[in-house]
């Protein structure tokens, strides 16, 4: 093409093709012109062997000031971009040097930085024996734009991966980047891989390392989670993901990868979260069946796991207060009454908590997390309170955690208008009314006749809900049941000694 060099390959490309093609024919091949494939039959060189040109085709229009002012700048800093310097040379040069000179005041810098510039950074590429090195890290995966019952769901996903073979495992995460989150995900995926490799590496997780520290320190837990099996634990300097660039660059690949498998889905859509778990575990799967023969030999030089996983919970004790309500971490959580002033031990898990009460787990709950921008999260559930509710109806108008009790929106937006639309001992009594319904099993049924209610512009009837959501009545079949007489019985005694002579 005009404007472009001939290189050593299309002139090989030519010569090839000249032995049974014509000149035109093997020009054609070769992406060149006639007249330059006569010019390629004349010459006994390559093009990279000719002499380089010496020469300019035009004026320099930096030679006035590129020694005398540019080089003394970047001296001082060498760090001056071409845009700056340009601008600076405008204001000492009024009229002189206009934009187009942009282009080559950067072609000269990059030039002068090759040569004269500070020493760049050397990157090292590094060989993973099998069974030396696993990475761990999170990634936000809020771009998926996955819906889960009709809300957005805000995630992260956390990733384990093999450096040598590549396998992977990797788990939804609904909180922070918090040391449960990564026991439990780690855990996971050693027990699925069934061994364990000689290293674990992950980035400055501030539940792994004291980054205030002075020198690489382990946190403690984290330091027993390694020492249980047998790793030892690496980080990568802060600020250089490339160093941790074995899983920086999987997570890549698994969200586009996701992503695809959404589009050709049809839609983001999913019933329940265990629905969409086990849609990122197929997708994973498909990349660790491309490769299960590098992980075949691998697996064979990981160490053997302990006997039992390590514990994946944090213990808290927590008192449910007089209101019904225990704080664990900040987030307040709701119980039901007949545990009003005991101490509970809490087991806090990555995705939920369980409280134990002698021995006992009396109450198990999804963990609430603070991703939601509430400084208190809340996780009140209207069954442990709607019993002291229908009690104390009027408590429900200036409640403090009235809004938190809501099961559905649908419900908050019904108290709204009952609010604004009756007095408030009896929207009171009708609200409380309905959530009692709802904790009789009709929650969603319920949803759906005050949905319809707010289409219709009209207020709920309690007395009708109830009975239109009232079990159907049975009918008892009429039994008549009659008496044998009891000398039938002496007839039968009486026979049966009979046959027994």
């Amino acid at each position: 093409m005009p404007g472009k060099k001939i290189t050593d390959h299309q002139v090989l490309k030519y010569k090839e093709q000249r032995n049974r093609l014509t000149q035109v024919a093997a020009a054609a091949k070769a992406g060149i012109s006639e007249r330059s494939a006569r010019r390629v039959e004349r010459s006994d060189t390559l093009p990279s062997q000719g002499p380089a040109r010496s020469w300019r085709t035009r004026p320099d229009p930096l030679a006035d000031v590129w020694d005398a002012e540019v080089v003394p700048l970047l001296h001082a800093d060498a760090q001056l971009n071409a845009v700056t310097l340009l601008e600076e040379l405008q204001r000492r040069h009024p009229g002189q040097y206009g934009a187009s000179m942009l282009r080559t005041l950067q072609r000269r810098l990059r030039q002068w930085r090759a040569v004269h510039g500070a020493e760049r950074e050397v990157y090292f590429a590094q060989a993973h024996p099998p069974g030396r090195l696993g990475l761990s890290d999170f990634t936000v995966a809020d771009a998926l734009g996955v819906v889960i019952d009709g809300a957005a769901f805000n995630h992260r996903l956390y990733q384990f991966a093999l450096a040598h073979s590549g396998w992977r495992h990797v788990v939804v995460v609904t909180g922070g980047e918090s040391f449960l989150a990564l026991s439990s995900g780690l855990q996971a995926a050693l027990w699925r891989l069934g061994g364990v490799p000689e290293e674990h590496r992950t980035d400055s997780l501030s539940a792994a390392f004291n980054n205030l520290a002075e020198q690489q320190e382990l946190t403690q837990r984290y330091e027993a989670l390694c020492s249980h099996y047998g790793m030892r634990a690496s980080r990568c300097n802060p600020g250089q993901s490339h160093e941790n660039g074995a899983i920086e660059s999987r997570h890549d690949s698994l969200k586009t990868a996701l992503d695809q498998a959404l589009r050709l889905r049809g839609t983001r859509r999913f019933d329940a979260r265990a629905d969409y778990e086990a849609f990122v575990d197929a997708v994973v799967q498909r990349f660790n069946a491309r490769v299960a023969p590098r992980l075949g030999a691998e697996r064979a030089l990981l160490r053997s796991l302990p006997p039992r996983r390590t514990a994946q919970y944090e213990e808290l004790p927590a008192r449910v207060s007089k209101y019904a309500i225990f704080t664990v971490k900040g987030v307040q959580y709701s119980a039901p009454s007949q545990l009003i002033g005991h101490r509970l031990m809490v087991r806090q898990y990555a995705e939920h908590i369980e409280c134990w009460l002698g021995g006992q787990c009396v109450l198990q709950r999804p963990r609430a997390t603070h991703r939601d921008g509430q400084r208190h999260p809340r996780d009140i559930d209207y069954r442990h309170l709607v019993a002291a509710l229908k009690r104390k109806p009027g408590a429900f108008a200036r409640w403090v955690l009235r809004d938190a009790v809501f099961p559905r929106d649908v419900y908050r937006r019904t108290w709204e208008r009952l609010a604004a639309a009756l007095p408030e001992r009896q929207a009171c009594k009708t609200i409380v009314g309905l959530l009692a319904l709802a904790a009789d099993g009709h929650e969603a049924q319920l949803a759906d006749e005050l949905e319809q209610l707010i289409e219709l512009d009209q207020l709920p009837d309690l007395h009708a809900l109830s009975a239109l959501l009232a079990p159907p009545r049975g009918h008892m079949p009429e039994v008549a049941v009659q008496l044998p007489a009891l000398a039938d019985y002496d007839t039968l005694i009486a026979q049966a000694q009979e046959v027994a002579r």
